[in-house]
């Protein structure tokens, strides 16, 4: 089969296209064709190595030799152990484990994945896994009447965070480059700013801030809360997130302005009630581009660089 593979951490340029042997599922496993896999942010950290949590398992070279974690397809094998899915079954998930994505063909544990619901396009369906988790529970606090920030609204994630708050009746500030202040608006965001030309921890005070790119000292995200408030860091530097869990978290227990850092559940029952309201019609999937394997590398550079607009998707 034709996969995507990189032996050392870089930029986009280290990675190639191969033909590989298909693998065979173990177990508990499935073999996926793939039909469609989106991009995240932590496909592009698992590139770089960078942040150094990037690097868990493979401190020198990647553990994994193929990325891509939130695909879609059909089954094409299933292990001795595997009772969910059957030959053909369309699936989804996030195989974050084991990656594999950007290739026809991936194994993943049957835990990770569950049945594609047919109102969705295999494209749509990949988008939903990380990032709408990402979403759901990092919005699962917003209230009617809350002013909620979300900083890197523009992208995957923050693009279903936008929606979601929207929907639950607060006041949304949406923080990205100004490439994409429009697209936030057009989510429905009341507020869009530009984090080159205007600092957002000194424009106002939130009651609940979901950032997706946490990058700053604890101090200034402090700053930026009402009283009460709560600030949820999801990606960005260690320093940052742990600085977040350590001090952060002193700092909300002497000042009730609470910080911490969301630890993302994993598995269906988190990124099927996404599906679920995309298909009611509350939340709108916005694929920015679609690229072939052979341009996965210009796929994860758009997401690394910031400059997709909602999600990036690739397709075999």
């Amino acid at each position: 089969m034709r996969a995507v593979v990189f032996d050392r951490y870089g930029p986009p340029e280290v990675l190639r296209v191969e033909d590989v042997p298909v693998p065979s599922p173990g177990a508990n496993q499935v073999l996926v064709e793939v039909a469609a896999t989106s991009v995240n942010l932590s496909d592009w950290e698992g590139l770089t190595g960078s942040p150094g949590y990037a690097r868990i398992g493979g401190l020198r070279a990647p553990a994994r030799r193929v990325l891509g974690s939130d695909i879609a397809g059909r089954v094409a094998a299933v292990g001795s152990g595997v009772t969910r899915f059957r030959l053909d079954d369309e699936v989804y998930g996030d195989n974050l484990g084991l990656m594999g994505g950007f290739a026809e063909y991936a194994v993943a544990p049957e835990a990770a994945l569950a049945h594609k619901p047919e109102e969705l396009t295999f494209a749509e369906a990949s988008t939903l896994p990380q990032a709408g988790s990402i979403a759901l529970q990092g919005i699962a606090l917003a209230r009617r009447g809350q002013r909620v920030l979300i900083n890197g609204a523009g992208g995957g994630a923050g693009s279903f965070a936008i929606q979601l708050a929207t929907l639950a009746g607060a006041h949304v500030t949406g923080v990205d480059n100004a490439g994409k202040l429009d697209f936030m608006r057009e989510l429905g965001a009341d507020e869009v700013v530009d984090y080159r030309s205007e600092d957002f921890t000194r424009i106002g005070r939130y009651d609940l801030v979901l950032d997706l790119v946490s990058h700053r000292s604890v101090f200034p995200y402090w700053r930026a809360l009402a009283r009460g408030g709560r600030y949820l860091g999801v990606g960005g530097n260690v320093r940052t997130l742990l600085g977040v869990a350590t001090v952060g978290a002193a700092l909300g227990l002497l000042t009730g302005r609470r910080l911490g850092v969301l630890i993302v559940r994993q598995g269906p029952k988190q990124f099927t009630p996404a599906a679920e309201r995309c298909i009611a019609g509350d939340l709108r999937i916005h694929i920015d581009r679609t690229f072939s394997l052979d341009e996965v590398p210009q796929a994860l550079a758009s997401v690394g660089e910031g400059c997709a607009r909602g999600k990036v998707v690739v397709t075999p």
